[in-house]
């Protein structure tokens, strides 16, 4: 049974989404591929107690990797990528190329970006350290903006 709770960030408020009281979804305000509310399942705001403590630890820059139990739902390439997201260290990024690579697939870098634009928990499997060939900033469904603060905030919290 799906249950959700809105909590805030400095990024906007999260949704956070558990199915049988395992994290399955965390989606931005105006996220692009963010499923309808009704499939959210009933609020309770009791469930997420662990989650919301290590995004307020993520955020204060004292928690680098999570730990929380995820339920990642897609096909098989989906979570090959979704799992290699989560290889990525916090502060740094990767290229779609590479990942593509990193997965022996050095022809997939555009279903490599495709996967990753359908990441359902956002923030904890980082998408956001995935960028352009070029170093440019491209294809974040929480908005470029989100993107870029949360690259300078995770390479400036590293610092220290």
């Amino acid at each position: 049974m799906k249950h959700h709770t809105v909590t805030d960030s400095p990024y906007g408020p999260l949704t956070l989404v558990a199915d049988d009281g395992v994290l399955c979804g965390l989606y931005m305000t105006g996220q692009r591929h963010r499923p309808s509310e009704e499939t959210f399942g009933t609020r309770d705001d009791t469930l997420f107690a662990e989650t919301e403590e290590q995004l307020k630890a993520y955020f204060a820059g004292e928690l680098k990797e999570f730990t929380v139990a995820l339920r990642l739902t897609g096909t098989p390439f989906q979570s090959r990528v979704w799992d290699r997201l989560r290889r990525i260290p916090y502060g740094e990024t990767r290229t779609y190329g590479e990942l593509a690579d990193a997965l022996g697939a050095p022809a997939a870098s555009r279903a490599v970006g495709l996967a990753n634009g359908r990441n359902p928990i956002g923030i904890i499997v980082p998408c956001h350290r995935v960028i352009g060939a070029n170093g440019s900033l491209t294809g974040y469904g929480g908005g470029l903006e989100r993107k870029q603060r949360l690259l300078d905030f995770e390479r400036g919290a590293a610092l220290f």
